[in-house]
Order: C-alpha cells, then structure tokens, then sequence
C-alpha cells in the first residue's frame, strides 16, 4: 500500500514554544491511524499542518505525495475535516445543511441523499438541525466531513464529550466508513478508543512521538511477566511470577476446583503511555 500521509522531521514553533519537535511519520492508504496524547500534546496542531491550515516551522509534509502547503486546492477537494470547532447551522434543517455544503463542494444532491443513508439520518433529514440530540448532530458533521467523498479523514476527539452509547455508534459509522475506502487519521486521548478502531497508533507527548505500532503489538511488548488468579475461596486477586513452579501451583489449584480465574497481565494503551511519559490521561 502506498502512503497517504508522510511527515518527515516537521517542527512548528509558536514564538518561544515548540508545539512539535521533529515529527515522523506515514500512515498508509487505508488504515485508521490514531494519535494519541493529553490535551496540548500537539495533536491538532499536526492536523492543521495536514491540512494546509499550518505551515511547518521546518521539516516536510506530504498528504497524496504532495507537498501540503504547495497545493492547498487538490487537499481542500480530496480531504475530509471534523474538528473541536466544527459546527452546524442549527435552525436549518438536517437536508439543508447539507445541501448548503454539496453547493460549496459542487457535489450533486444524490451525495446527500447517500451520506444521509450511510449515516442513518435519512429518515430525519426534515428535522431542524438544533433539534437532534448530541450523537445526531456527530452524524450530521461527520456527514457534511465526507460529503465530497474525500479519500483521508481527519477526525479530532470525534467522540468527546459524548456519552458511551453514542460513541459506539459513532465508532460503528466509522468502522463501516473505513471499510467503504476512507483512510482515517484520528486523534484522541481516549486510549480504549484507539485500541478499538486503530490499525495503528502513535503516542505524543510534548510534540514528540514516544512510541508507535499496531495497538495489540504494543500490548504485548510492554507486558510484564506476572499471572493475575482468582481463588473461588478469597475472590482476591494472587499476582504471579510466570515460572515453572507457578504453573505447578494452578495445575493443583484446578485439579482442586479452587481455580476461579486466570489472566494475563499485559497492560492497555494508558499504562503504557503512562509508563512511557509519566503522564496519565
């Protein structure tokens, strides 16, 4: 596959402060790619740099093996934005809005009928758009973001604020935008999230990637080698080397029926980060 986005040493410098330090990266054609990090990590600046809102300080970036800032119209038609600031006119209807932005892009209206489809909005698309509730108006934005039928995504806390149920169905929208050819750059400081939709992640921390791959890949590299067991007499957690004379103990346990529960102790994405920064979430 080949690379849809490519950020090679970028630096962007905001007087005195480096919101980014020498960031490198690609994310390929058809991946969901998560970037993670606490809020002022640098995360939306690199969107807007992406997304030729930004010129870098220094370094190079490239989205469809063009240099970003060279050729803003071709990224403008290709690429898709939602960010923390995206909005919708609420007291025009859910078809309206839509319609307002299929002018702007110069898309035909059968696009809008589609994308109300794909987003299960169609039946709702004379309801006033102040009207929907909160994961709605999600679909809505994401909606007029993929309207033009754009090849990237740029997806920044696309689920904030949102209530569980709401993210899952914002996750499921995503999913099946994905698997329709949409490659997503999402950013994001909830790491369930990212273990959930991600192909791959990379982790920032004060404008610097700290660690990069594949969500289950990082996993299991900074798993800790310890057994986690639950005896059906105390229900208490019993941490355990993994060793020979461990696997000797369980085996008793279970020939017993004491054996209530066994796990693994490999960590999730926020012990990592945390382990990797010393900063949480």
């Amino acid at each position: 596959m080949s690379n849809i986005i490519s950020l090679k040493n970028v630096r962007k410098d905001f007087k005195e402060k480096s919101a980014l330090k020498n960031v490198s990266f690609q994310v390929e054609e058809g991946e969901i790619f998560g970037f993670l990090g606490p809020s002022g990590a640098g995360k939306t600046t690199s969107i807007k740099l992406m997304t030729a809102q930004l010129i870098p300080s220094s370094g190079e970036v490239k989205v469809f093996e063009k240099e970003v800032y060279k050729n803003k119209r071709f990224i403008f038609q290709n690429v898709g934005i939602l960010s923390d600031n995206s909005g919708i006119y609420e007291r025009l209807s859910v078809w309206d809005n839509l319609v307002l932005f299929a002018n702007i892009y110069d898309v035909p209206s059968k696009n809008v009928e589609e994308i109300l489809d794909k987003v299960d909005l169609g039946k709702d698309l004379k309801m006033q758009a102040g009207k929907l509730s909160k994961g709605m108006k999600q679909r809505l934005m994401i909606a007029r973001a993929v309207l033009h039928k754009p090849r990237l995504l740029f997806l920044d806390e696309p689920t904030s604020s949102l209530d569980p149920g709401t993210s899952l169905e914002i996750h499921k929208l995503l999913r099946k935008l994905n698997q329709d050819g949409t490659t997503i750059f999402l950013t994001t400081h909830n790491m369930e999230e990212a273990d959930k939709l991600c192909d791959r992640v990379a982790f920032l921390n004060d404008g610097e990637i700290v660690e990069m791959g594949n969500p289950r890949d990082l996993k299991l590299k900074y798993t800790t080698d310890e057994i986690n067991v639950v005896l059906r007499d105390s229900k208490e957690s019993i941490v355990l080397k993994n060793s020979t004379e461990t696997g000797s103990k369980i085996k008793t346990w279970m020939e017993q029926g004491k054996l209530l529960s066994i796990h693994s102790m490999e960590p999730n994405l926020e012990n990592i980060f945390l382990n990797l920064t010393g900063r949480e979430l």
